[in-house]
């Protein structure tokens, strides 16, 4: 594909979306109105998902729910809003307000799956969640359920999987510019979090990746360790950020994929790369792909044999032109990073009635890929998709 037609495809898909919700939006009498549910001290209100709505003329955000009432009052002069505006109990505000679309804000992930099925039953059109997405396969299950009853649209902020570029991406493995996908490796952050509680928190991102080029997880096979010891059950805390139950502070782990690649995820707490390894590289016969979570860019294009000597082997980045060119779509890193395409997509897929690009088939995956790791660690040996356990795996460690 020429750099014109990368360029038109990218910014068309960016129009689509935007001419989809705006003209949705045109056939309304009344904006789209919008419930932000928070937790100041239990994960507040993530990262500017109560805030995005501003990006959107044809939403209004009436009411704040927070169950800390300092809290409550500082959202509430921070979106304008008076204080009758205000709820205590998100519960309560659902039932009185009944706004068409929830923003599940807290980072503390054992807040979400309630905080989602009330919204469904209060009979909301779409919920924009905070990552990771719910606690257990279970919880999935219950969302997915729930959603599909109710036709709740649900989109997960793994903000990355709406860039525009991984469409550039999948072209350019689709010509051939890498060679052929030899695997698929990531890493979280390696600082203090690392092993388990990397895994959750920032690993989320990098597993929701490898499902989009490597296509749904078939095995798993894992081990956690502890100050290089392998984990045992005396090792289990309960993590922060509700994750719930973690263990081990590094963590090694392989996956197999639909598509035939193999993927492999990796966490060591201080490991003292500096936070550069988080992400993923699609490593190629003839060049390997970087993509670094959040970036700007977010992806670049090394190429050559990725087992011959570096020597001066240049590293292009990658917009959604092409390699090495110039991006066409205008401040396209603040569209991603501060949730407009994952939220403007979200209107979209209400608007049309389709699911979201993230949404709670996709974003489960990434849990049943966690909860998988801690589950073939636990039993010692490879694990199938999907799990048969559907609770934590730790929950009865033996």
């Amino acid at each position: 594909m020429q750099r014109r037609q990368f360029a038109f495809a990218a910014v068309s898909c960016l129009g689509g979306i935007r001419s989809l919700s705006l003209d949705a939006q045109e056939n309304r009498s009344d904006p789209i109105t919008v419930g932000v549910i928070g937790h100041t001290g239990r994960g507040d209100f993530g990262h500017g998902l109560d805030t995005v709505w501003r990006h959107f003329p044809q939403t209004t955000v009436k009411a704040v729910a927070d169950a800390n009432p300092d809290g409550l009052a500082r959202e509430l002069r921070k979106l304008g809003l008076n204080a009758t505006d205000g709820y205590s109990d998100y519960r309560t505000m659902l039932r009185e307000v009944r706004p068409q679309m929830v923003a599940v804000c807290p980072r503390h992930v054992d807040q979400h799956c309630e905080m989602i099925l009330a919204s469904v039953a209060a009979g909301v059109k779409g919920i924009y969640v905070e990552k990771p997405f719910v606690q257990t396969p279970k919880q999935v299950d219950q969302v997915a359920r729930a959603c599909r009853q109710q036709g709740t649209k649900l989109a997960v902020a793994h903000r990355n999987r709406y860039h525009p570029v991984l469409k550039t991406i999948d072209q350019l493995i689709s010509d051939g510019r890498i060679g052929r996908l030899l695997e698929i490796r990531g890493r979280g952050k390696g600082d203090h979090r690392g092993g388990a509680e990397d895994l959750w928190v920032l690993g989320s991102h990098v597993l929701n990746l490898m499902t989009y080029f490597g296509g749904k997880p078939e095995t798993c096979s894992a081990t956690l360790y502890r100050d290089g010891r392998r984990v045992e059950k005396r090792d289990r805390v309960v993590g922060e950020e509700g994750l719930g139950w973690l263990a081990g502070n590094e963590l090694h782990a392989r996956y197999r994929f639909s598509r035939g690649v193999t993927g492999y995820f990796d966490s060591i707490a201080n490991d003292q790369t500096r936070n550069f390894g988080f992400g993923l590289a699609l490593v190629g016969s003839q060049g390997t792909i970087q993509i670094w979570c959040d970036d700007s860019p977010l992806a670049r294009f090394l190429p050559g044999n990725p087992f011959e000597p570096v020597g001066s082997r240049p590293s292009l980045p990658i917009s959604t032109a092409g390699i090495d060119e110039e991006e066409p779509v205008e401040k396209l890193h603040q569209k991603v990073h501060h949730h407009v395409l994952p939220v403007e997509d979200l209107l979209a897929a209400v608007a049309g009635n389709r699911e979201p690009i993230c949404g709670p088939d996709d974003a489960g995956m990434t849990v049943e890929m966690i909860c998988g790791a801690f589950q073939s660690h636990r039993l010692g040996r490879m694990v199938t998709f999907p799990l048969i356990e559907r609770e934590h795996p730790f929950l009865n460690y033996r």
